[in-house]
């Protein structure tokens, strides 16, 4: 596992070098715009989500720049929905990444346009021929993500998170808001590499299958440090669930049962690679590394 988190660390490092080149400063008036772009996106974060869209492109020996191009339009999408995430409107956080929030340090209007300028950045990155020379691979990254993230994705999930403050939520709702919220863009995160390597149905269902599983454990582990984990080692405001009276995995299952969960759909997640043999030896251990995390 040491030799796993020196690659997660090596592979954030790369993102981080993307997009530092892809939101470049300069002097027009607007720069204060990207400046709180470069504020949320930069210098933190285990830059999971891209993680597993190299990992699925080296699957199918999709070339590393188009890659990470990709890489970088989901992080910047991961980035502008911590930014909204974070308003007061919506979970009120002043912490994330263990530092102030975008628009504390900034301010609320600010937060907002940031947020939505990753957003229109990311897609910009993914319409642009040098992430790949083929236009259909183009126009299915676009289409797959704004399916990821939309009312059926992301927003759907968070409007559904909004709303489990006044519900008392069941599990199976609990799992499809969670689907929604956080596993959809996971999915297209492992998805990815399939599109551009134009892989076969086969491995795109068993990354498909991969990444739900991945996805469900990936929260459960988020509900626990919320319960149990030091909001400076997180990097963010804990016991926040609670005090807002959600249902989560944890309040409903318990603790213990919670965690053998998130394991059994961690191990679940890895059974499902077996097309690909070693090359997905970096998608098992990131499974591996999910459920052990501390922030």
């Amino acid at each position: 596992m040491t030799d796993f988190k020196a690659e997660l660390t090596e592979n954030a490092q790369a993102i981080e070098e993307e997009l530092d080149h892809l939101l470049m400063m300069d002097d027009r008036p607007e720069s204060r715009l990207v400046e709180a772009m470069r504020y949320s996106t930069l210098g933190g974060g285990k830059r999971v989500r891209p993680f597993l869209v190299m990992a699925s492109s080296q699957l199918f020996n999709v070339a590393r720049s188009c890659a990470l191009r990709v890489a970088s339009a989901v992080e910047m999408v991961h980035c502008y929905s911590l930014i909204h995430d974070d308003l007061p409107a919506m979970d009120n956080d002043d912490l994330r990444r263990g530092r102030p929030t975008c628009h504390v340090e900034y301010d609320e209007a600010t937060a907002i346009l940031a947020g939505d300028a990753l957003l229109t950045r990311a897609f910009e990155v993914l319409g642009h021929p040098a992430t790949h020379s083929d236009p259909q691979v183009r126009c299915d990254l676009v289409t797959e993500l704004a399916r990821a993230i939309g009312v059926d994705g992301m927003v759907g999930g968070q409007v559904l998170d909004l709303m489990a403050e006044h519900a008392a939520l069941t599990i199976p709702e609990i799992t499809r808001l969670q689907r929604l919220k956080t596993g959809k863009l996971i999915g297209f995160s492992c998805e990815a590499g399939a599109i551009l390597g134009k892989a076969p149905e086969a491995a795109r269902a068993a990354l498909h299958a991969y990444a739900h599983d991945l996805g469900l454990s990936f929260q459960i582990v988020d509900d626990l440090l919320d319960v149990e984990g030091d909001a400076a080692e997180v990097g963010k405001k804990t016991h926040k669930d609670g005090t807002a009276g959600k249902a989560t995995f944890v309040s409903l299952l318990g603790i213990e049962r919670a965690r053998s969960q998130a394991n059994m759909l961690a191990e679940q997640a890895v059974q499902h690679l077996e097309l690909f043999k070693e090359k997905a030896d970096p998608l098992r251990d990131l499974a591996r590394f999910v459920v052990n995390r501390r922030a």
